[in-house]
């Protein structure tokens, strides 16, 4: 089965890409593409690789991702292209025969003040944080899309919603990043420079859920390997996205605290009131997909670990 792994050099597009190889699939039989050789925002160029190379299923991992400086400097980039890649490759996937497709989201979908943790159901039923909304649209736009060709053509395209995910070949970025890679680079450089003190954004009481990319590689692999009338009888057709989760959560300012542990930082923490904190909580409940039979296996501790180590060998080669 020839399987086309769109944003393979990504963090989750490459941690599915070793989970394939080491569960066995050949090589030859994962397609991909860097981003030199064909932009995903191209209809012309998406359209003539599906023709060409026509795979069998396809795993949708590529997307313009950042944090919340990211999202609120970046609007249109982030809601454009993520609509235009989505769009792109779930409609010529359809015009190509590809009867299976997986989709990968994002817990920003939900509501701001979605009830806690956030089922399925949720979606579409508040206001979305403004931080991020351009980027949850689009996110919205590719389930719907997803839903959309599943009612129409009878083909069998699947969403699944990670929580926060971090994990080696994360972004670094000083300003760009997300929260716990920005944290993990913060203390690390404090540790590093003697620095009596490292200051947060926002009042550290949000409360967030992590979870490793390796576990979410294995979660995504899962899903798009289940039998149709296995994950027809766990979802509902006109909602089938499936959350991703660990099912426990932690607030920024303990996750600062665990963080500034494993980077060996001793001085102080100081929270900056007057930058946002964003949503107040995001647990996912991941009860679908324990019922399916899945459930995460990383501890955030060990995974935090982990994900230091990889950053303190591959520092000198990390962007920003």
């Amino acid at each position: 089965m020839k399987t086309f792994l769109a944003g393979h050099r990504g963090m989750v597009g490459s941690a599915i890409h070793r989970q394939m190889l080491a569960a066995g699939t050949p090589a030859e039989q994962i397609l991909t593409r860097p981003h030199a050789e064909l932009d995903l925002t191209d209809q012309a160029a998406v359209r003539t690789f599906f023709r060409e190379e026509t795979p069998d299923q396809v795993i949708l991992a590529a997307a313009k991702v950042g944090g919340i400086h990211a999202n609120n400097t970046y609007p249109a980039g982030f809601i454009y292209e993520n609509l235009m890649m989505e769009a792109n490759v779930i409609h010529h996937a359809y015009e190509a025969g590809v009867r299976r497709l997986l989709f990968l989201g994002s817990s920003c979908i939900y509501p701001k003040m979605a009830p806690q943790p956030m089922a399925e159901d949720a979606l579409l039923t508040g206001t979305l944080e403004p931080t991020n909304e351009p980027y949850a649209i689009a996110k919205i736009a590719g389930i719907k899309l997803c839903e959309s060709y599943n009612r129409q053509y009878g083909v069998d395209y699947r969403s699944v919603m990670p929580t926060n995910l971090y994990g080696p070949g994360d972004n670094f970025h000083p300003s760009n990043s997300h929260v716990l890679p920005a944290l993990m680079r913060r203390f690390h450089e404090a540790a590093r420079e003697g620095a009596e003190e490292v200051v947060i954004w926002g009042s550290g009481t949000p409360r967030r859920e992590f979870l490793h990319v390796d576990d979410m590689a294995r979660a995504s692999l899962f899903v798009l390997g289940l039998d149709r009338e296995t994950y027809a009888a766990n979802t509902d057709p006109m909602l089938s996205h499936i959350n991703v989760g660990t099912g426990t959560d932690i607030s920024i300012a303990d996750l600062a605290g665990m963080v500034a542990g494993v980077t060996g930082f001793q001085g102080r923490i100081v929270c900056d009131r007057s930058k946002p904190d964003g949503t107040p909580r995001k647990l996912m409940d991941v009860s679908r997909l324990a019922q399916m039979g899945w459930q995460a296996q990383i501890a955030l501790e060990a995974g935090i670990r982990e994900t230091y180590d990889w950053y303190l060998e591959n520092a000198a080669d990390l962007r920003g």
